[in-house]
């Protein structure tokens, strides 16, 4: 049997229902493009942060190492879209805007949760696995790196 079928016993065991898997897999697929948003990782750092509390922009912004500006007001308007995030709008001079979880983005964030567990619990072994595929790799480079051509040697004419 050829690896990577699912009677291969290295193939992790499909447990969920059969029509979850039978979403289309082009990008204009609304699932994928769902998928694509939820799992960007502004998103998971917007939805992390917003779970403990509702935020101003900034406080945000200051949270989310390395987001610009511009890249939070996008992921921002997405969530809010998308009805994962409630943008609440106070009418004073200046603004006053606060973001918060929806009770959908709640559900999203325990979703988010259990990778996060997932991931805490086994990042040493992925860690490991990262340190043998390095050296591997560092290992067949060395054997198939082609010597350097010898040059002749001149007579300094």
């Amino acid at each position: 049997m050829e690896e990577g079928t699912f009677e291969s016993p290295r193939t992790c065991r499909v447990t969920i229902p059969d029509q979850a898997l039978q979403w289309d897999r082009r990008e204009d697929c609304e699932v994928r493009q769902i998928l694509d948003r939820v799992a960007d990782k502004w998103s998971l750092m917007v939805v992390a942060l917003l779970e403990h509390r509702t935020m101003r922009f900034m406080e945000l912004r200051r949270d989310i190492d390395g987001i610009s500006q511009r890249m939070l007001t996008v992921t921002l308007r997405q969530l809010e879209r998308d009805g994962l995030v409630r943008r609440t709008v106070y009418p004073v001079v200046p603004p006053r805007v606060e973001y918060a979880l929806t009770p959908l983005g709640c559900t999203l964030h325990e979703a988010i949760q259990s990778l996060v567990i997932w991931t805490e619990t086994h990042q040493d072994a992925i860690a490991a696995a990262r340190t043998a595929y390095d050296r591997a790799a560092a290992a067949a480079a060395e054997v198939s790196a082609p010597s350097a051509p010898s040059r002749p040697a001149t007579d300094g004419r």
